[in-house]
């Protein structure tokens, strides 16, 4: 399997090569027929190699063998989706696997050795529970470790909390419960937006800067979008701020060409973060609902006559244009204040929901999906996600079952 996965990645040619060089003494047509001998053992595989292959994939550890000889009856039986929950019913799915998917979107450098931290224990938490997953960027929730565990207590100011569950190597299958953070910090309703407003995602995106960054990292991590992928520069710019200057080192042409096309629909999306800000000071985020923060104001010489944020009412300009086909969900408005509104807005479209589905073949298949096939099963899963209340456990099994055969 190796080998085919190296042919794939390099090209025929480079793979041809690579292997006279390896092995100059070997003659091609023999390495040619193990690898075919490879191949069909793999298309023959039976449900003993297929509960291996599932379990090292959902988990990243060898099986027992009493759980891989039940998942091999379970498949054995027609019940490979049986075979992927007994899988994950093991903590490296959730200390391995999630946090290795999910650490990455913690931070601005996509750091997969990122501290645990309450962003990464949430979305575990959330994956654990069935908790639907289309609320991760608006609920009024957050993940903590259980009582009882001799843990330094919960804080809006530390990570400890959170740094020691990872140090003492504490399974995650039950050392995490479910909270609120109005529960548990001093933060309004009207504040709460899911993981976007955990500490961990504060300090990354709310400080310094002008929160742009929390809605730039956030399409990334769940539209699967960048910026430069929905510019649009047919979008009216009469939201776009102060700081953006109208003429880029004197060419106004740059502006409307180039800044225009992604200011004018994050600017107002990004107004939804008005109240935000991150004290490095504190080491917490704040939230002011009396006044829009002043980084929203700074660099106003730069174009005077832009626009002046004055709450942290939000609008979807993409909603129209050549962004329209992200998929909006028609019960939605298209409009709301503040981050809780504009999460449940992201979490509606069709994009979504596709890129988890994605993001759970990629981290079970280990590729991007290449084929007809792949991209068939991706459909799949993303329907699967949007109808069956977007359990995310249900989209790795079903990943799981596809790819037990590669």
């Amino acid at each position: 399997m190796c080998a085919l996965y190296v042919k794939g990645a390099m090209g025929t040619k480079a793979f041809l090569d690579g292997l006279k060089l390896l092995r100059p003494s070997r003659p091609l047509p023999i390495l040619f027929a193990l690898i075919v001998m490879s191949s069909a053992a793999t298309a023959v595989a039976g449900p003993d190699e297929r509960a291996k292959r599932m379990h090292d994939r959902l988990t990243g550890v060898a099986g027992e063998e009493s759980k891989l000889n039940d998942m091999s009856t379970a498949i054995a039986a027609g019940n490979a989706i049986g075979a992927a929950y007994l899988a994950m019913d093991h903590e490296a799915f959730y200390a391995v696997t999630l946090k290795n998917l999910f650490a990455p979107a913690t931070n601005r450098d996509f750091d997969v050795f990122a501290d645990f931290n309450d962003y990464t224990a949430t979305v575990i938490g959330m994956i654990r529970d069935d908790v639907a997953f289309d609320t991760v960027l608006s609920a009024d929730i957050l993940y903590v470790g259980a009582a009882g565990l001799g843990l330094p207590a919960y804080s809006m100011t530390s990570n400890d909390h959170y740094r020691e569950i990872e140090t003492r190597g504490l399974d995650l299958r039950t050392a995490l419960v479910r909270e609120t953070q109005t529960g548990l910090t001093d933060l309004p309703p009207a504040a709460v937006a899911g993981v976007m407003t955990t500490r961990a995602a504060a300090e990354s995106f709310f400080v310094a800067g002008t929160n742009r960054a929390m809605l730039r990292f956030t399409l990334i991590n769940y539209l699967c979008r960048d910026l430069e992928q929905l510019k649009d520069t047919s979008r009216s710019p009469d939201r776009i701020r102060q700081d953006v200057t109208r003429s880029p080192g004197g060419d106004s042409r740059i502006f409307i060409n180039n800044c225009v096309a992604c200011h004018s629909g994050m600017d107002p999306l990004a107004q939804a973060f008005a109240h935000y800000d991150y004290d490095t000071t504190a080491g917490r985020i704040r939230y002011d609902a009396s006044q829009v923060n002043p980084k929203y104001h700074i660099n106003a010489e730069n174009f005077p006559f832009g626009f002046v944020t004055a709450d942290d009412r939000w609008d979807n300009y993409w909603r129209e244009g050549r962004n329209a086909n992200l998929g909006w969900s028609p019960v939605l408005d298209g409009y709301g204040n503040g981050a809780a509104s504009l999460g449940a807005e992201l979490a509606a479209t069709d994009v979504f929901a596709q890129c988890q589905a994605t993001k759970t073949f990629e981290t079970v298949c280990l590729r991007e999906p290449s084929n007809d096939a792949d991209r068939a099963q991706v459909a799949a899963i993303t329907d699967s996600l949007r109808n069956g209340g977007f359990r995310m456990k249900q989209a790795f099994a079903e990943a799981a079952v596809y790819c037990m055969g590669d």
